[in-house]
């Protein structure tokens, strides 16, 4: 970013994101106030998730796989008005006026990322715009991939911006995927750099909906606590090209897939006599590994502290195996610092949106490999 693209204003944003996990749509209100030089302090003025019925999911899992050109139109024209819903509700929820709101930055559902080739947000920002009379700024990754980056990872910007802490910090976000944006103390652009770890609650996910239909999770790592961890499992899953290949570089269901998952349960099963409880303490196990792995081959900068967000951080058994993979790094909470750290994507979007209508830079070319900062999204007006 060029010093140029200094911030000219503030505001209130509507920011909404539909992550890997499909747990369903996080929406958030933040009020974002320049602070000089190119940052922002952030407040949360609402926040919820507007989780997904059973029969949403399944229609946008099977989006991801295959599909005709008729479904996927009804099904973006649905999720915009899933979409809306959720922002009507959070502005309800945090009593703000839709008039005091600039935009709303909606990231919608990736059905498809083919890092540094093509990407796919299925979204309906006209739907959105319709329903809310809010003018609305999407399909953000395009235009980083267009540059030949990799389109991912996007949030950052926002972790450079809006929570640098005057010391080496790695802001590890735990969600579907999972992605570590390594921020210096100024904050300085060219010096952060970001990719994704690999899996975060995915493979988890996946395993415990495979033992058992009627979970959606490991609720508190409660599983994953009754079993043992098969590490020769996880020495030869980290052997994956992906964990070796340098950053910038980014990941999502297309690698660690259903067919992932049955690779993953039957080399457990392999190990002797595994139980369920084995396979889900496995996975648990291996999303700590992988992250660590990371720091281990990728990070040289001198990190002081972990931030920890993302649904993976509100488990506190895949915690204490990170915890203890990175020891003597410092491991806290997002939480402890700012606001609740799910809510952190969607106020991720919902800068990106602010940046875009203030035609300020939203990718960080070190992250994603683009060639240049570019200016992201496109506008639908209220």
């Amino acid at each position: 970013m060029s010093s140029s693209a200094a911030p000219r204003a503030g505001g209130t944003y509507v920011g909404l994101m539909s992550g890997t996990s499909l747990d369903g749509i996080s929406a958030a209100v933040a009020r974002f106030t320049p602070t000089g030089d190119s940052a922002y302090d952030a407040e949360l003025l609402g926040f919820h998730v507007h989780e997904y019925t059973a029969a949403q999911r399944t229609r946008l899992l099977a989006a991801m796989r295959e599909g005709s050109a008729r479904e996927y139109c009804r099904l973006a024209v649905d999720l915009g008005g899933w979409l809306a819903d959720a922002a009507v509700a959070v502005l309800a929820d945090a009593g703000v006026a839709r008039a005091d709101v600039r935009a709303i930055g909606t990231h919608g559902q990736t059905l498809w990322h083919e890092p540094g080739h093509s990407t796919w947000q299925l979204d309906a920002p006209a739907v959105i715009a319709e329903r809310t009379g809010l003018a609305v700024v999407s399909d953000f990754r395009v235009r980083d991939v267009a540059a030949g980056g990799q389109g991912a990872p996007l949030v950052p910007i926002a972790d450079a911006l809006l929570f640098g802490g005057g010391r080496w910090r790695a802001l590890q976000n735990i969600g579907g995927i999972g992605n570590v944006t390594v921020v210096p103390p100024d904050g300085t652009l060219a010096s952060v750099r970001a990719f994704d770890t690999g899996p975060g609650v995915a493979i988890i996910d996946a395993v415990v909906r495979t033992l058992d239909s009627s979970l959606r999770y490991d609720r508190d790592g409660l599983i994953a606590a009754r079993g043992r961890t098969i590490q020769p499992v996880i020495d030869q899953l980290l052997c994956d090209p992906y964990f070796a290949a340098e950053p910038p570089k980014s990941t999502g269901r297309e690698l660690f897939d259903a067919a992932y998952v049955v690779r993953f349960t039957e080399l457990c099963r392999s190990e002797g006599a595994a139980s369920d409880a084995d396979v889900v303490a496995t996975a648990t196990a291996f999303t700590a590994a992988t992250i660590a792995d990371a720091y281990r081959r990728f990070m040289a900068e001198p990190v002081e502290e972990m931030l920890v967000s993302g649904g993976g951080a509100k488990n506190p058994v895949l915690l204490a195996m990170l915890k203890a993979a990175v020891a003597p790094l410092a491991v806290v909470p997002f939480d402890a610092h700012y606001f609740d750290g799910e809510a952190k994507e969607a106020v991720a979007f919902a800068l990106l949106a602010h940046l875009h209508l203030e035609g300020i830079a939203g990718n960080v070319p070190t992250a994603t490999g683009a060639r240049g900062p570019r200016v992201l999204g496109m506008l639908t007006p209220a």
